[in-house]
């Protein structure tokens, strides 16, 4: 499903004698049917407001967010989303915590456990559907919490640092596995990180955020071919890796320059 994201902007009123505190101002982003977008920025920018607007879990200021035209003003079946805290039932089994929201929208048993073997399966758990979590890895939670997102087979998925807890090597090995889930699937998938590499592994573009207030600075195409990895084309790889460094490091310079000013005008 296509979303679309129409001039979004999101004040916090900070009361009287405080100044309102912008963390979005006029985002506007189009996400085609089947795509996988990364949002990328630093702490602060907005990345994680965003998509709790594109969830419906929060309300713009100002702007609309549509669904294949129509407006998400609060939280919709067709969207799943996947935190970056361990979100998993700590009292039920991998089976019963993939099958939890099909359990709660009352989907038949034989049903049910069909469509969870299939998660299983497609997130690589079979051996460990009789687990609780407690006996499961971080990497295997969060596969735990993305199959119980996909068996509600959502139209968007989306995904806030989901691997943010995890030691680089294994959210490496998972965003692998995360490709190959999205590309299995063909779910729609924006995905907030504030890794300059994990954007490049996995997303087909790159949207960067400014801080202060958080905004689009610019939208990189990905062209490299999965499984993208460093040493397969360590010259176009740097190359992507250096534009996004320079995206990132331009909206620093930015919000410096704009801290300075502000401390020359308190001084003054």
């Amino acid at each position: 499903m296509r979303l679309r994201v129409e001039k979004v902007s999101k004040v916090f009123p900070q009361g009287p004698g405080g100044r309102d505190f912008v963390a979005l101002r006029d985002v506007s982003l189009e996400v085609p049917s089947g795509e996988f977008v990364v949002v990328l920025g630093p702490s602060g920018c907005g990345k994680s407001t965003l998509l709790e607007i594109i969830a419906g879990l929060q309300r713009p200021t100002s702007g609309r967010v549509f669904l294949d035209e129509q407006p998400i003003d609060g939280p919709d079946p067709r969207v799943g989303i996947v935190f970056q805290e361990d979100s998993t039932f700590s009292w039920r089994t991998v089976w019963d915590n993939i099958g939890f929201g099909l359990q709660m929208r009352g989907v038949p048993r034989v049903e049910r456990d069909r469509a969870v073997a299939r998660m299983v399966e497609l997130v690589g758990l079979e051996g460990f559907e009789r687990h609780y979590p407690h006996q499961l890895s971080g990497g295997m939670r969060q596969r735990v919490a993305i199959a119980r997102t996909l068996v509600m087979n959502p139209a968007l998925m989306l995904m806030d640092e989901p691997f943010g807890a995890l030691d680089e090597q294994t959210r490496f090995v998972i965003g692998e596995e995360l490709s190959r889930i999205w590309m299995t699937t063909g779910c729609t998938i924006v995905f907030v990180t504030h890794s300059l590499h994990e954007a490049i592994q996995l997303g087909d573009r790159i949207v960067v955020l400014g801080t202060k207030p958080g905004r689009i600075v610019r939208i990189l195409e990905n062209s490299l071919p999965r499984p993208r990895r460093e040493t397969e084309d360590p010259r176009r790889y740097g190359e992507l890796l250096a534009e996004l460094r320079d995206a990132i490091g331009l909206t620093q310079a930015v919000e410096t320059i704009r801290s300075g000013g502000a401390a020359l005008r308190t001084r003054a």
